[in-house]
């Protein structure tokens, strides 16, 4: 029998203010999971993921350590759930849906309403690079939710600073660390919440705070040093194709990181707002800090030899922003309450009211977004243009036991043509690579190395399939001179050209020539 004055169960779970923003985000970053074309960066983690053990690793002490975890559980999830794209992407739907909740927990934490908790976390789930990269399979959700769940930890470390509450948000941290370094940045946002804290606290605690942070910080940190030290050794290598940042880079980074200007502007003007809200001012300020003060830093730091400063790779500052939001809504809420009850407004239009003054600001935040934040398009994903399923699909139909498959390789592996494609190919379907020395695998890299003498890598077909990137109607002027001399002279000019918007799929075939 439930102890008098006791909520049913069933209502206390229906209270929680993060059951709305969590399965609205699985809803969201759900919908039509499947459709979007894997880009060249999820067939990364397609070719990486379903390597051995022994092979991901020795990937990892050459290339891309900084990914190793995220590659390391893929490779896990994927031995259980399979290489589809809805099973590849859906630990990044979930990972969001995480980070949802986490945002309403840390807006009602520091707004103290539930109104600032649950717009907060369905605002974060209207952003549209959110639900972007709810639907890709990489690191970024999972780091996201990470550093909104280290968000939620510190705050409440801060409020009793015990071994016990520090716990967590060490494991959130190298969590956020291991799946991706420049997480680390989002350390910057929280030294400055915690010397803010500091300042306003004295005596025991403080003293406490002093000892306990950078032991926290200091635990957290000490998993992921490995990574630190391949990930240093190897970031100039991977990160060379990113310029050093502007100052008009720093102004502007809201808009590609929240997907356009009016979106970021909407939540600038949403944390203003909260900011003049009675009562609001040190949680808006510590809000605030976790989201600018990481962006500047990863700036300045990308100022040196190397650059990191890319809207994707700061995600995990979104919640923080989203959090504001809510605040924001919280204060306007406030306000028109307050302002009914001294008017004696009846309750029930009091809190229409009240819904309405939230409306006035929750929906134009929304309606402001981009359609592709709610719904995706086939090709959403395909920031490299590479149409890979179409190409699959011509060669499945034109299919005969024994072709070739030559895809760009060298300065132009980057596109990741030949995994993007077979990747699409059904099992029967198996061309042999053309002009590769070299595995991935075998190089212990992410692409194949160039055969040296292309004649000699030609191998025994009489027909292969050329895939070259961009529209062309000479695809054979497109590749490499010496490859191009050898493909025309054992197959000579091409069967059949056909561009696909990104790419041109060719077919030689020898015994027409």
């Amino acid at each position: 029998m439930r102890a008098a004055g006791r909520p049913h169960p069933v209502r206390r779970v229906a209270g929680q203010v993060w059951l709305w923003p969590a399965p609205a985000m699985l809803c969201v970053g759900g919908y039509e999971l499947g459709i979007p074309e894997l880009w060249r960066d999820e067939v990364t983690t397609w070719t990486v993921a379903t390597r051995s053990p022994g092979d991901l690793l020795g990937l990892l002490r050459h290339t891309d350590a900084s990914n190793g975890a995220y590659y390391l559980l893929m490779h896990v999830w994927t031995s259980v759930f399979g290489d589809s794209a809805t099973a590849l992407r859906l630990p990044s739907v979930l990972a969001m849906a995480g980070a949802a909740a986490f945002v309403a927990l840390t807006a009602q934490r520091l707004f103290g309403g539930r109104v600032a908790a649950i717009s907060g976390g369905l605002l974060f789930t209207a952003v549209p690079q959110i639900s972007r990269y709810a639907q890709e399979a990489r690191s970024y959700a999972v780091v996201t939710c990470a550093v909104a769940g280290a968000t939620w930890f510190l705050l409440r470390a801060l409020d009793r600073p015990t071994p016990r509450r520090w716990a967590p948000y060490c494991g959130a941290m190298a969590v956020a660390g291991a799946g991706h370094l420049i997480a680390f940045a989002t350390l910057a946002g929280q030294s400055a919440v915690v010397l803010l804290h500091l300042w306003r606290t004295r005596g025991a605690v403080r003293r406490r705070l002093l000892r306990q942070y950078p032991a926290a910080v200091l635990v957290a940190t000490l998993p992921v040093v490995p990574v630190v030290v391949l990930g240093s050794r190897q970031s100039g290598r991977q990160l060379g194709w990113i310029g050093t940042p502007t100052f008009d880079q720093l102004r502007h980074f809201g808009e590609p990181l929240f997907g356009s200007a009016g979106v970021f502007h909407t939540f600038v003007l949403l944390g203003l707002l909260a900011l003049v809200g009675p009562g609001h001012r040190l949680p808006s300020l510590q809000l605030l800090l976790l989201a600018v003060v990481p962006v500047v830093a990863v700036w300045l730091v990308s100022r040196g030899s190397t650059s990191y400063f890319v809207d994707r790779y700061l995600l995990f500052t979104v919640p923080a922003w989203a959090a504001l939001a809510g605040g924001a809504v919280q204060t306007v809420y406030s306000a028109v309450a307050a302002a009914a009850r001294r008017s004696r407004t009846p309750r029930q239009v009091r809190a229409a009211g009240a819904v309405l003054a939230v409306g006035l600001i929750a929906v134009p935040a929304v309606v402001a977004l981009p359609t592709q934040s709610l719904v995706r398009y086939p090709g959403s994903h395909s920031m490299s243009r590479a149409p890979y399923r179409a190409a699959a699909a011509l060669i499945t139909a034109g299919y005969r036991p024994g072709d070739g498959l030559a895809t760009p390789l060298g300065d132009q592996g980057w596109a990741m043509v030949g995994d993007g494609v077979s990747y699409y190919l059904p099992k029967g379907v198996r061309p042999y690579p053309v002009f590769v020395d070299r595995t991935a695998v075998q190089a212990r890299s992410l692409f194949p190395t160039t055969c040296p003498r292309p004649a000699a890598c030609l191998g025994p077909g009489q027909r292969v399939w050329l895939v070259v990137l961009g529209n062309t109607t000479d695809p054979l002027g497109v590749v490499p001179a010496e490859q191009a001399r050898a493909l025309r002279a054992r197959y000579g000019p091409p069967e059949r050209v056909t561009p696909l918007g990104g790419m041109t799929l060719a077919l030689l075939d020898g015994a027409t020539h």
